[in-house]
């Protein structure tokens, strides 16, 4: 049998590959049937603003610069939201549409950059299994259709930790295809958010710790050796992530030192809005140290939780059984950028306490590291069950495909609002309702309105109806407004009638919203039994036909 370090045969290992290859295939396939099920989230219409200006900047050979000024968006990268404004034109789509359908796409390359990243450290087994459960993390997949900042982020920082890993093996002669990877994806990473500083920065780390060993062991004429041979293999990667930087975010350009004015002000952000932590309204700029903490812990699924514990554990063991002699400090070198990945950020939340809002959306990167720790860990604990016989091996990996049903049976029955979902420790959607935020995008509008249309028509044989109703809205009108039909006229705050509207949608993440207009309810969009957005009909019942 071989042990946790060794790698599998290689049928086995083949096997678990094409299983890994076929689940990507189904993901993506799911991803074209169901992205036309969610909604547009609050976010998005000034950032495809914001990626239309980008484009001008280039069509106008330099001289349109509003995107330099507009809004908060020019502290971002605009990677996504300049490849969107390309497509829109020739895609077959409308735009946000668009949007969602390449949101999709590029949520699946973060889980196949998820496999690859565990499959160098662990082996195809791990690999499947890290896939297989940020496939299954409602927290990633629900997020993987309209939140077109964070999952781009989350995707290029662990294709940033696979390439780096892949450089740490090669020391001190990384090959060129690795180093300009790296650069390639970093200045991507950097093109959406400045924090893929952190990528550069793990890797750094690491590379110290292993010239520190190199120094320890061969002297210090050796590690002035490998270090300067490193050093010059990895420059080409700084121009390539510069430049591939600079062509997505001009702005990071203009000056010097405009990177670190974003990074300044986007982690203690100039905004001051209240967000839902433990059953308490907080401040964005004030946060408690807990707050991230705590909302990983209530979001990530259960399984996550416990694999990231069981690794921790199995590292601390191993430490303590001198883990640590000459290639086992080797070997741990390259689980350093991992490490700092899942932890690091956690730490200068506590430390800093930046702006932050809506749960971990902004923190939405730590999910796929915390993944690969807890897949590494299943695969050992598999590997150790299967050391105690078959019949224990087999009831391990049935324990693992009894979750993964679980899961999977979890999230079909939240669609299309799988990224409310909350796990057991806090009672699910249910024991989160006014203790944590759900529906902050206000996803199930899109749903709540196609419901609306399909009660009208219904009661007029499935024709719309003969005359133009109104609709008032509280919460997100983006998400409604591109789909609006003709008989069916949105009149939102400022216009005098809107408290005559015939049709009252509101969703509940704003409490106040259900109670703003009186109505009869129709029909409500939940999950777990949770609403997150009503429909109210507030036409005047019909008239009373008397009778002889």
């Amino acid at each position: 049998m071989a042990s946790p370090a060794e790698p599998r045969p290689r049928r086995e290992g083949a096997l678990w590959d094409d299983l890994t290859r076929a689940l990507l295939l189904g993901l993506l396939i799911l991803a074209a049937l169901t992205f036309l099920s969610y909604g547009i989230s609050t976010d998005e219409e000034v950032q495809h603003i914001y990626g239309k200006k980008l484009l001008s900047y280039y069509m106008s050979g330099f001289q349109d610069r509003s995107a330099f000024h507009f809004k908060d968006l020019y502290l971002y990268g605009g990677l996504f939201d300049l490849v969107t404004a390309v497509l829109v034109p020739i895609s077959p789509f409308e735009e946000y549409e668009t949007r969602h359908l390449l949101c999709a796409l590029v949520g699946v390359l973060g889980i196949a950059g998820t496999w690859r990243y565990t499959r160098l450290l662990a082996g195809p087994r791990a690999g499947f299994v890290a896939a297989a459960l940020l496939a299954l993390s409602g927290v990633y997949y629900g997020a993987m259709f309209n939140n077109t900042k964070d999952v781009p982020f989350a995707a290029g920082m662990v294709w940033t930790l696979y390439f780096a890993t892949r450089i740490l093996n090669q020391l001190p002669k990384p090959s060129p295809s690795a180093v300009l990877k790296f650069g390639l994806v970093l200045g991507l990473t950097l093109s959406i958010r400045i924090g893929g500083v952190l990528a550069g920065f793990y890797l750094a780390v690491a590379m110290l710790l292993h010239f520190a060993l190199v120094a320890r062991h061969e002297g210090l004429r050796w590690v002035l050796h490998d270090a300067r041979l490193a050093f010059v293999k990895l420059l080409p990667a700084i121009p390539v992530a510069y430049a591939i930087m600079a062509f997505f975010w001009p702005w990071a350009v203009q000056k010097p030192l405009n990177p670190l004015e974003a990074l300044r002000v986007v982690s203690h952000f100039p905004i001051d809005i209240q967000t839902l932590f433990m059953g308490q309204m907080v401040h964005s700029n004030d946060p408690p140290a807990l707050y991230l903490p705590v909302y990983l812990a209530v979001k990530v699924p259960e399984a996550v939780l416990v694999g990231v514990a069981a690794a921790i554990v199995m590292a601390a063991v191993w430490l303590a059984r001198g883990g640590l002699r000459r290639m086992g400090a080797f070997t741990a070198v390259r689980y350093t950028p991992l490490v700092l990945a899942g932890f690091l950020p956690i730490l200068l939340f506590i430390l800093m306490r930046p702006s932050v809002y809506n749960g971990i959306r902004h923190f939405l990167f730590l999910v796929p590291p915390m993944v690969v720790m807890a897949a590494i860990a299943a695969d050992r604990l598999w590997t150790l069950a299967e050391r105690g016989g078959r019949a224990l091996g087999q009831g391990f990996a049935s324990a693992l495909t009894v979750v993964a049903v679980v899961y999977a049976w979890q999230l079909g029955t939240m669609h299309p609002n799988q990224y409310v979902y909350y796990n057991q420790l806090v009672g699910g959607v249910r024991g989160a309702d006014g203790q944590y935020e759900l529906d902050y995008w206000g996803n199930s509008l899109h749903e709540a309105l196609q419901e609306l249309i399909e009660y009208v028509e219904r009661e007029n044989d499935g024709h719309p109806p003969p005359r133009q109703y109104t609709l008032t809205v509280c919460g997100n009108t983006l998400a409604v407004r591109f789909e609006l039909p003709p008989w069916l006229r949105l009149v939102n705050g400022i216009e005098p009638d809107w408290r005559k509207a015939d049709f009252f949608l509101a969703f509940t993440q704003a409490k106040r919203c259900p109670s703003l207009l009186d109505g009869h309810p129709i029909f409500e969009i939940a999950a777990d039994d949770v609403p997150l957005s009503i429909v109210k009909d507030r036409r005047p019942p019909p008239a009373e036909i008397p009778t002889e």
